[in-house]
């Protein structure tokens, strides 16, 4: 009996291994195989220089203040102008809500749908007391160590410039487009586009213009960042995470501290209570979606039992989701994040407060809306509180999530083609932008938007994002000009009947 129940058990085991082995290697590869091109021969040194002068601009946006630094924006402008003639000798310029630019650069074939390239003038500040701890001056500029340092080299004015660098160039060679290209710059990214991207998306829409795709700033060619991974991989953001941040308010009698109401019945208590429930009950999360399809394509160039597992997800799944929760970036790929962000309540420490006030920002996954996470935020805070006597509603610039761009399309064929030209080697694979950008404005006018910068980064760059000592390597900044240059040298030629 028992030699019986071994023989089974081993048998077991063996078709488990025989299974989980099948599904392995069954899941081919999804790469695309594409002839390797010339390297463009691209001024590195006068490209990083034009890109240092750029970020000693301090083009820093204010929600509140519209004015702000406006000088320096119009010296960018003015930089653009001495730097790129030959552009702006051949493209239309526009100025959009006072900062922001819209470059046309008409195509011979009027029937074929136009292309928009997108990048943003402003920077974040530099969180106050940090100057110091920066390498050079955040607003120097300096090319230093094969590196251009400053706040905007990488986001964005690395992508900007590289754009430009690339129309010139080709404008220079002659090339014309068959296709119209717009290039668009907004100059208030950094909070909310609404001044600057969404202006332009109207006023395209305004002209009845539709897109073919569009290409904006977003996921970057990751290295050693994903566990198993050897090669550099590429994610191309095919989605955007939605933005809503709601307001909680509540409201209790005041008093004097010696006398205070019943347990948990204050506002600090209330509301304590509340957000504790928020955050312990978040939106649940999955490998599926864009996840799921991001997963499913690095998965076949993966090593060891990082292969095994997201190839044997029925099995593995569990496990697997644990871990990516356990990152705060791969978490918010696999759910509609909550961060609780703002708590304001009481102003002596005598006196219980008859107000208390918080906020809540949630990024959206596609497939979960503004009015879904309201109605959960709400019964969440009267089950907590055993009340409905609070104020709860949303900030303005909320936003859904956009649409999912399809990868069987031929526009991501072509950025597919594209990064795999520029960058032999590179692994592709679609993506979950989980930040916000201006090309969330363009959604009724384009189905194929892409999220992406083709900007190396290893572990040890993603905190210089939005931190301290931002930089981009000289040799990456020419990779980002060969890859416009062959985006809109392919990208714009009309299709063939």
């Amino acid at each position: 009996m028992v030699r019986k129940l071994l023989v089974g058990l081993l048998a077991a085991v063996l078709l488990l291994v025989a299974v989980l082995a099948f599904n392995t290697v069954r899941k081919g590869s999804r790469q695309i195989d594409v002839p390797p091109i010339a390297v463009l021969e691209v001024d590195e040194t006068g490209a990083a220089q034009r890109l240092g002068e750029a970020v000693r601009l301090r083009t820093i946006s204010s929600r509140d203040d519209a004015a702000l630094n406006t000088d320096q924006f119009r010296q960018l402008h003015a930089l653009l102008q001495v730097r790129f003639p030959k552009t702006h000798a051949a493209l239309k310029r526009e100025v959009v809500g006072d900062l922001s630019l819209l470059y046309t650069w008409q195509g011979s074939n009027p029937k074929a749908q136009p292309i928009l390239l997108m990048a943003h003038q402003d920077v974040v500040p530099v969180a106050s007391g940090t100057e110091k701890d920066w390498s050079v001056d955040a607003f120097s500029g300096t090319v230093k160590d094969g590196f251009i340092w400053g706040r905007g080299a990488w986001d964005d004015k690395g992508n900007l410039m590289a754009q430009m660098e690339a129309v010139e160039m080709l404008v220079a060679s002659g090339y014309k487009p068959e296709r119209t290209v717009y290039l668009a710059f907004g100059a208030d990214e950094e909070i909310g586009g609404l001044r600057g991207a969404a202006r332009i998306a109207a006023l395209l829409k305004e002209r009845k213009v539709r897109l073919d795709f569009v290409v904006d700033e977003g996921l970057l060619i990751t290295e050693g960042i994903m566990p198993g991974l050897a090669k550099p991989a590429a994610l191309i953001g095919v989605a955007e995470k939605g933005y809503l941040s709601v307001v909680l308010k509540m409201s209790a009698t005041p008093g004097h501290a010696s006398m205070p109401p019943p347990k948990g019945t204050s506002a600090i208590a209330m509301m304590s209570a509340a957000l504790k429930r928020i955050d312990d009950d978040q939106l649940p999360g999955g490998i599926r979606g864009v996840a799921g399809e991001m997963f499913a394509t690095v998965a076949p160039e993966m090593s060891g039992f990082s292969r095994v597992a997201l190839s044997n997800l029925w099995l593995f799944g569990p496990i697997v989701q644990k871990q990516l929760e356990a990152g705060a970036s791969t978490n918010a790929m696999l759910r509609t994040t909550t961060a609780l962000t703002i708590v304001n309540a009481g102003n002596k420490d005598n006196v219980l407060p008859g107000r208390a006030e918080a906020t809540v920002n949630f990024r959206l996954l596609p497939g979960d809306t503004k009015e879904q996470v309201m109605g959960r935020v709400k019964d969440q805070v009267t089950q907590a509180t055993g009340s409905d006597k609070f104020e709860l509603f949303a900030l303005p610039g909320a936003v859904d999530a956009s649409r999912v761009t399809p990868t069987d399309s031929a526009q991501y064929l072509l950025i597919n083609r594209t990064v795999r030209e520029v960058f032999p080697g590179t692994l592709v694979a679609p993506g979950l932008m989980i930040g916000a950008t201006d090309s969330i404005h363009f959604g009724e006018i384009s189905d194929h938007i892409f999220k992406f910068s083709p900007v190396r980064a290893k572990p040890q760059d993603l905190p210089r994002f939005h931190g301290t000592n931002e930089r981009i390597a000289a040799s990456n900044l020419t990779e980002l000009i060969r890859f416009y240059h062959r985006l809109l040298t392919t990208g714009a030629k009309a299709p063939q009947n």
